[in-house]
């Protein structure tokens, strides 16, 4: 494995990396297939293989992924037969895995490789003459940095690939502003394979290099594919308030205002000298303040604080950014040297009263402190909780503290912590020979605040769900992102920064843009909306009191297992063939390992009659029971779109057979269900999907999937998530199982404990329904009508339902809840 080239600091880096290297193992198709949807990437990775060997032999499928990516599936097809992993609560995948590794079975582990990689290893193995294909899918959420953003693909086959394809979709509303592409391989030969076809809004990038285009020479089986592949894009932007986007009810917004003035800086460089920073560390130090000097406007005010056992102030105050000042202050940093510990809480104490006592400064400026230090405090006060308090309080939101941290003898968590409870971030600085350029680049994103105290306004009562929506300082170059729920007809809305921007938007006309993308995946912007939340609560809780920290990390399980997101609190168990090491578990890593404790599962009453519609009635029907009370817990809840309605249903039946419930032709869905022997109540229910053709069996006791004569059993007692060919099963720990597929109707079963256990059935998303429909209760979605009827004494909660030809009477109650059951598309002005 060859190191990669130094990252450049004013890109956002998307990397992924393909290793797959075996004499008798041979790569005869790869395909990289990256979707990006206004800056949310669904990357795909297939590798298939075949095992030209007499004999069985091992396969091993590598992938570097970004450390700000989840995995959100994996599986394994052999011989036909689909091997998929399941993502699970981090702590019971352990404990299964720990139960394994008992019988001397092997883990397979995400691991950090590079500053911003991390490595998804897998290995099985393969009979003679067999195949097995892998794939991989991930997703990520673009961040724009310097105003770029960057897709690197670090490919490495290891061999030359008769089908080998990497592919970039690329879909902007905005505009695509410019678009450029690179590799650190290309010749001219491969320069034919490659092809980019751009429009106003859309870019698809293809690169699809023949074997003869591989060689390095035509006398060499040896591959040309050994580098970076890069994508470098950005939008095109408006003096507005920023840019909405919708989909199914889901909303995010993006604001990135340009060619603003950009605040003067009264910034405090607070520098290591202890001895740890002895040789090369201070070298680097020195030529990257060096550098940053040159590039002080003159408006900003400066200083420096060295630190080791002593605190030294280069002044007494802060100086602006003249020539003679600068002047001065490169030859103080070049007299810097190492030696003596480290009193980290006296230096920031002192730099926030050099701030205090600063005069003459800027009137609207931004005040920061950049703390660089490669240990623990050594000196001075050395308790580290103690330290967070008194820089804290010291702070009180006056400043923005950023902890840059060198190496890995450093506390990192002590830095993120600290940074994040004061308005910054904390960053790792790696110990390479960029190690200059890392922090250069780390002050060139932050060397130009053009906005403050930012507020994303949305009325209460026309969101949910929202994600941050509150920022300390805006820079150039960058982008703020906000996603929610919409819950209202009208959602106006505004930003405050020192001044007020409107924007108004119709969210037909914005659902309309996304409509017959056939490249676009699925309800991304949901997706985008959990991939963000989750980082946030995860991030939230790194400085958060315990209690509160256990109730985010809480939050941020629940939607990891909901969303299928392998996260620092989740991990996915990949079973392998019978006789095979038959488990391997892939764990996140951490930059320093911050999630590996106070796991918890938030525990949530089961559900009662008067927790689950706005209004439901007993639909007097074959099987149904007219005198059925309106406060019973329902089995089967319809959600009608056409109608706004939501029928609940009961049954008043015997153990039978398989009762045909649903069919949808154009779906590929069927759903059977079955009553109990001791029960009035469904106690097993089947569904079965043509593509992929798998069957979701579930009963009071277990769940099993079952695709291609292979079965996976998933226990109530566990959240998990597997799957199959783009049907994701998710298990919800002993409450629920829910099918999703994309573009398709979601399958709920709920497990229900009243006192005897049976199982409830829920559609979700039932506008995709075709008029095919059929069953017992697909005769609602496909033949129902609600009727008028002046011959009947109606009262006022009753109403005449048809179906099927016959007519029945309904009686209506009104029931609250929490979460909003009827979706209407509505034209909202943002």
């Amino acid at each position: 494995t060859t190191t990669p080239a130094p990252a450049r600091p004013d890109m956002f880096l998307f990397q992924a990396v393909v290793f797959f290297f075996q004499h008798a193992i041979e790569i005869y198709s790869l395909h990289v297939d990256c979707k990006v949807t206004s800056r949310f990437a669904h990357t795909v990775i297939t590798s298939k293989i075949v095992n030209r060997a007499n004999e069985s032999r091992e396969a091993t499928f590598e992938v570097e992924l970004p450390k700000t990516a989840f995995i959100t599936n994996f599986s394994m097809s052999i011989d036909g037969k689909v091997y998929p992993g399941i993502i699970k609560e981090k702590v019971s995948a352990q404990k299964e895995y720990d139960t394994a590794v008992s019988r001397g079975q092997s883990a397979g582990l995400v691991k950090i490789t590079d500053r911003k990689l991390e490595q998804f290893h897998v290995s099985v193995s393969v009979a003679a003459a067999s195949k097995v294909t892998f794939e991989l899918m991930y997703e990520e959420l673009l961040k724009r940095q310097l105003g770029k953003f960057e897709l690197l693909l670090k490919v490495r086959p290891k061999q030359l690939v008769k089908h080998f394809q990497i592919d970039v979709h690329i879909f902007e509303p905005q505009g695509i502003r410019f678009l450029a592409t690179d590799s650190t391989f290309m010749t001219n030969e491969l320069t034919e394979a490659l092809t980019k076809v751009q429009t106003e809004t859309k870019a698809h990038i293809s690169f699809k290099p023949t074997v003869d285009q591989q060689k390095i020479n035509p006398e060499l089986d040896e591959t040309l594919l050994n580098g970076d592949f890069v994508v470098r894009y950005d939008v095109k932007r408006g003096a507005t308030a920023g840019v909405i986007q919708i989909v199914n009810g889901y909303f995010v917004h993006y604001f990135a205002p340009h060619e603003m003035p950009v605040f003067p800086k009264n910034v405090i460089f607070v520098i290591d000298r202890s001895g740890s920073m002895a040789g090369r560390k201070i070298e680097q130090t020195r030529d990257a303040l060096l550098k940053i000097l040159q590039d002080l406007r003159p408006e900003d005010h400066f200083s420096f604080i060295t630190f080791n056992s002593k605190v030294a102030e280069w002044k007494s105050s802060l100086l602006p950014a003249t020539a003679e000042h600068v002047a001065s202050a490169t030859g103080f940093v070049q007299t810097l040297s190492a030696g003596g510990g480290t009193d980290i809480n006296r230096a920031l104490l002192t730099a926030v009263s050099v701030l205090d006592k600063a005069e003459r400064l800027p009137e609207r400026s931004v005040s920061m402190i950049i703390l660089l230090t490669d240990g623990q405090p050594t000196s001075g006060e050395s308790n580290v909780e103690v330290i967070q308090e008194n820089v804290q309080k010291a702070v009180s939101g006056k400043c923005a503290l950023f902890c840059l941290g060198f190496g890995f003898d450093v506390s990192y968590n002590f830095l993120e912590k600290m940074a994040l409870s004061n308005g910054g971030i904390a960053r790792r600085i790696y110990e390479n020979a960029d190690a200059a350029l890392q922090l250069q680049g780390f002050y060139q994103e932050v060397a130009t605040p053009i906005l403050m105290k930012i507020e994303m306004q949305y009325p209460e009562n026309a969101v949910e769900r929202l994600t941050k929506n509150n920022f300390e300082l805006f820079f150039e170059g960058s982008e703020i992102v906000v996603s929610g729920k919409i819950s209202k007809d009208f959602l106006p809305l505004q930003h405050v920064g020192g001044l007020t921007l409107k924007e108004e938007a119709n969210v037909r006309e914005k659902e309309q843009v996304f409509q017959n993308q056939s490249y676009i995946f699925g309800n991304f912007i949901e997706r985008l909306w959990a991939y963000l939340t989750i980082q946030q609560l995860l991030e939230k809780s790194v400085s958060a009191q315990e209690e509160e920290q256990k109730a985010l990390e809480a939050r941020a399980l629940e939607l990891s297992l909901q969303y299928s997101f392998v996260t620092p609190l989740t991990s996915m168990v990949v079973t392998k063939p019978t006789g095979q090491q038959q488990m391997e578990l892939a764990n996140k890593p951490t930059e320093a390992g911050k999630w590996g404790h106070r796991i918890t599962l938030l525990k949530r009453a089961v559900p009662g009659g008067s927790g689950i519609g706005s209004s439901y009635s007993n639909v007097p029907r074959q099987g149904a029971t007219p005198e059925a009370g309106a406060n019973e817990y329902p089995q089967l809840l319809l959600q009608l779109p056409k109608q706004n309605e939501i029928i609940c249903l009961n049954t008043d039946g015997k153990a039978q057979p398989p009762v045909h419930l649903l069919s949808d032709p154009e779906q590929g869905l069927t759903v059977t269900g079955k009553l109990g022997d001791r029960v009035n109540r469904f106690v097993q229910f089947a569904i079965s999907y043509v593509n992929p053709p798998t069957q979701i069996h579930v009963s009071t006791d277990e769940i099993v999937l079952s695709h291609n004569n292979g079965s996976t059993r998933l226990p109530w007692t566990e959240s998990a998530t597997s799957t199959i060919q783009g049907l994701r099963v998710s298990v919800e720990k002993e409450r629920s199982v829910t099918a999703s597929l994309s573009d398709a109707v979601t399958v709920k079963i709920s497990l229900v404990k009243f006192p005897d256990d049976f199982l409830g059935l829920y559609f979700l998303n039932t506008d995709r329904f075709s008029d095919q429909v059929s069953g017992v209760l697909g005769q609602f979605y496909s033949k129902l009508r609600f009727e008028n009827n002046s011959n009947i004494n109606q009262r006022a909660d009753e109403r005449l339902l048809s179906v099927s030809g016959s007519e029945h009477k309904m009686h209506f109650v009104s029931k609250q809840h929490r979460s909003k059951q009827n979706e209407t598309k509505v034209n909202v002005f943002l």
